[in-house]
């Protein structure tokens, strides 16, 4: 049901239940939008099934598995019936959802801070702080692929054949997932600061990278486009520059969502340069975010964002994730024609 605007939940939005233990690191949605998974600092990656009522959401847990350290990442593969996910602990594990059983599925030689179901491949990509990619195709016991690229992944996107991987040092790898071994282009990022979030454009001809320095950059693949490239200040308050921790763009309209360290998610059109909508500030960050496949729905994390460390935890924090309805006018481009 829809909960009372709170410092956590300025806006109002419906909040899933019963709540996570500790942060969260990623959520995920089902193909059908009817189950959502989220990968926690509690070493968790835990199940919820929604449901639309006359008054609101309402959400059951209906299954939790465990890594053995911080879990980082998740996402379910292309038809819902199971999820993978990456934590600190370096594996990889899959989880057959309707049997309710896991398994390791490939290891890394560090944390696991990206995995991603590429549908068109039936692989699953993963990226770690081992400086690696790696291809995994869960239907044989193949060996992995693995990619070096010398450099830790901080963070990455899939659309379709397109991949965006951003790493240490300011590092961005994009690859054309038809030769996935080998970098379609390799440069610095625009930005001055670490990588912390990057979003593919739904039409695959760039993305957006945000930073810790409360800046988005809006990037093109082909070079011939390079003119339409620009970066913009966000998430900022006076003084106080903030983190993008994570960056993701509508389904059906192309514009995207940023949401910040300083409890703020914003709604921005990057063909007209304006943002589109801004919410009301929670008291916590906000960690990371994702739209519903169809787009009717926005769901992010109100939780500690480890932005200082283990001095900023705190007893009385608490995790949430928030569901908005998403209305057409707050995403929908404002541009003419």
């Amino acid at each position: 049901m829809h909960t009372l605007a709170t410092t956590t939940n300025p806006n109002g939005d419906c909040e899933v239940l019963p709540r996570p233990v500790e942060s969260i690191s990623q959520i995920a949605w089902h193909p059908s939008a009817q189950y959502m998974v989220a990968s926690s600092w509690d070493n968790t990656v835990r199940c919820w099934k929604l449901s639309r009522g006359d008054t609101g959401f309402t959400s059951t847990a209906k299954a939790f598995i465990s890594h053995s350290a911080p879990a980082l990442s998740c996402c379910f593969n292309h038809d819902g019936t199971r999820v993978f996910s990456g934590g600190c602990d370096n594996q990889v594990i899959s989880w057959d959802l309707m049997a309710n059983q896991s398994s390791v599925a490939c290891q890394h030689l560090g944390p696991v801070k990206f995995v991603h179901w590429v549908a068109e491949r039936s692989l699953l990509m993963t990226g770690s702080w081992d400086e690696t990619l790696m291809y995994f195709d869960p239907r044989t016991n193949a060996q992995p692929i693995i990619v070096p690229l010398k450099e830790r992944v901080y963070c990455a996107d899939v659309k379709d054949d397109l991949a965006v991987v951003a790493c240490s040092d300011s590092e961005v790898f994009i690859f054309d997932l038809k030769k996935p071994t080998t970098p379609l282009n390799n440069f610095k990022s625009p930005l001055k600061l670490q990588s912390r979030s990057v979003s593919c454009f739904i039409d695959k001809k760039g993305f957006a990278l945000g930073s810790i320095e409360g800046r988005v950059a809006i990037s093109h693949v082909d070079p011939a486009d390079a003119g339409q490239n620009f970066a913009f200040k966000c998430h900022r308050e006076g003084n106080n520059i903030f983190a993008i921790n994570d960056i993701d763009f509508h389904p059906k309209y192309g514009t995207f969502a940023t949401v910040g360290s300083d409890g703020t998610f914003n709604f921005w059109d990057k063909d007209t340069k304006q943002r589109v909508k801004a919410f009301k500030k929670a008291s916590l960050p906000i960690s990371c975010c994702k739209f519903s496949p169809t787009g009717n729905l926005f769901a992010y994390a109100v939780c500690y964002d480890w932005s200082h460390g283990c001095a900023g935890v705190s007893s009385t924090q608490e995790s949430r994730i928030l569901i908005h309805d998403v209305l057409d006018i707050e995403v929908r481009s404002r541009r003419r024609g």
